[in-house]
């Protein structure tokens, strides 16, 4: 029986997962890690965390009965947007923590951008815009405040890059990896911008010249990797991409119009097109399955499961069982009417990217009494990521994006029946999820079995079973339509308020540029 393994490296853990010729998954390990906030708005993982997670789940998955190393015909490699990417010398040794997606440290570089470069041809060259979200700009803030880092940089690599080199001893770049990097990469033709990275002042040899498709071998596996892994040496590592697109594939689409909702620590929420227009505050880069025709573009909250873990945090306090928390108050915020008897809740936690892409942005209960409970902010959570969901979605109906009628949703919120129906009722669409495990780790498998003639990504041919989960309810969609509202207002009424209270709090502290 032949297999092949898929990896996603995740922001809080890495999963690595063994499939056959059927798309079943025959083993399953994850391993935790942690993100690095030693400043406000800064977050930063040094990649020997994502190795040491890789090699203990690709062990882990090897012990698993039935499972034989040499069945393994392939892998492929899913990660985390990381953002700036990872500082390597020329004997290709971590400079530098990766600045990740989350990271908002880079707004004096994105005011610099805007003054400097002409925001409009950047975007007709990249397809995107410009935010301390973006890579480019954390890379403006390497060179500014590690000159010496920036000085000894051989490469600047993506997560699955760099994984890849240690597995494979090659260098490449997948271009859905490249063009989330924005700013420098030229989406129409497929390939880094010599005007953007000249006009910026990024170095372009310090940018990995093979740039490969996401389904393309970067090399095989080396003898010491094999040896260290428990593998066949000689095995190819496919490119892979970034997380949100690999998921979008796992979850089976492959097509103009296909869209998905990828809501785990954060929400990413994209689509697949292939026309070259203005992506009205949202996020483009070549989609992980023929990326050299179809662009997968998204927009996304920077804290949606992240925002309900803080929650159960402040109330349960930061040690508490998240099942029985869970267990809790699940029912009780589900016997509540919708709009969490007349809660509402901001979730930019950590800022906000798009459409808002405001890092100053901040989180608010709104309408709070001595009525609301726990459950009531549970309930607020949840609403406010839907909110969040729907945002976006209408960005990209300025767009005249075709979508399909339903709404595909994987991810840690999959689990919470009360979140499927608050979605369904917030969007207006009917919610579909699979029973069996979809996520990033999955496409990633797929793309390495399409790879070695193991599998096809026609749907048809290995998809988990897809799942009805939530219809809308008329009465429920007619109130959130008006809460809606409300948290549309918000923002603009209260982000004044927000950049005051921002500069209050920068004031007092210290943030160092070293």
């Amino acid at each position: 029986m032949e297999t092949v393994i898929g990896i996603d490296i995740g922001t809080q853990s890495a999963k690595v997962l063994i499939i056959d010729a059927g798309g079943r998954i025959l083993a399953s390990r994850q391993h935790g890690y942690r993100v690095d906030t030693p400043y406000p708005r800064w977050a930063e993982q040094w990649p020997e965390v994502w190795w040491q997670a890789i090699v203990d789940g690709i062990r882990d998955c090897l012990k698993a009965p039935g499972i034989d190393p040499d069945s393994v015909k392939a892998l492929c490699i899913s990660s985390l947007y990381g953002g700036s990417g990872i500082a390597v010398n020329a004997d290709m040794t971590p400079l530098h923590p990766c600045l990740i997606w989350m990271d908002r440290r880079a707004e004096a570089e994105v005011q610099w951008v805007k003054q400097h470069i002409d925001l409009e041809r950047l975007e007709a060259i990249t397809g995107n815009g410009v935010d301390s979200y973006y890579g480019f700009t954390k890379m403006l803030w390497l060179k500014r405040h590690r000159p010496e880092v920036w000085a000894n940089t051989r490469h600047l690599l993506p997560p699955n890059s760099y994984m890849a080199y240690l597995l494979t001893g090659e260098v490449a770049v997948d271009h859905s990896s490249a063009g989330n990097i924005g700013g420098i990469y030229d989406l129409a033709n497929r390939c880094w911008s010599e005007e953007m990275t000249t006009a910026l002042g990024i170095e372009l040899d310090k940018l990995p010249e093979r740039l490969v498709d996401s389904d393309a071998s970067i090399g095989t596996l080396t003898e010491a990797a094999a040896r260290w892994l428990g593998l066949p040496p000689g095995i190819p590592v496919v490119a892979g991409g970034v997380d949100a697109a690999m998921a979008t594939l796992a979850a089976g689409a492959t097509s103009t119009g296909h869209h998905v909702a990828m809501i785990g620590t954060s929400m990413c929420w994209g689509f697949i097109r292939q026309q070259l227009e203005p992506t009205r505050g949202l996020v483009s880069m070549p989609h992980v399955h023929n990326g050299s025709r179809d662009i997968y573009t998204f927009g996304g909250a920077l804290t949606a499961g992240a925002s309900l873990s803080w929650c159960l945090d402040v109330l349960f306090g930061e040690d508490h069982d998240p099942d029985a928390a869970y267990a809790m108050l699940e029912p009780a915020a589900a016997a509540l009417s919708p709009g969490a008897d007349g809660l509402v809740f901001l979730p930019y936690l950590m800022g906000e990217r798009s459409p808002l892409w405001d890092a100053r942005a901040s989180a608010a209960f709104f309408g709070l009494n001595l009525t609301h409970r726990r459950q009531h902010l549970y309930r607020a959570v949840l609403e406010g990521v839907a909110y969040a969901l729907r945002h976006n979605m209408e960005a990209a109906a300025t767009m005249d994006a075709s979508l399909a009628p339903g709404l595909i949703v994987v991810g840690g919120v999959t689990h919470s029946d009360l979140w499927m129906q608050i979605i369904a009722d917030v969007t207006g669409r009917e919610v579909f999820t699979y029973r069996d495990d979809v996520e990033a780790a999955f496409g990633a498998a797929l793309l390495a079995g399409q790879h070695v003639d193991l599998l096809s990504l026609e749907p048809s041919c290995h998809r988990p079973t897809l799942v009805p989960r939530a219809q809308p309810d008329a009465q429920a969609m007619s109130r959130y339509d008006v809460l809606y509202g409300i948290y549309r207002d918000l923002y603009p009424s209260l982000a004044p308020l927000m950049h005051r209270l921002d500069a209050l709090r920068s004031s007092s502290l210290e943030e160092p540029s070293r």
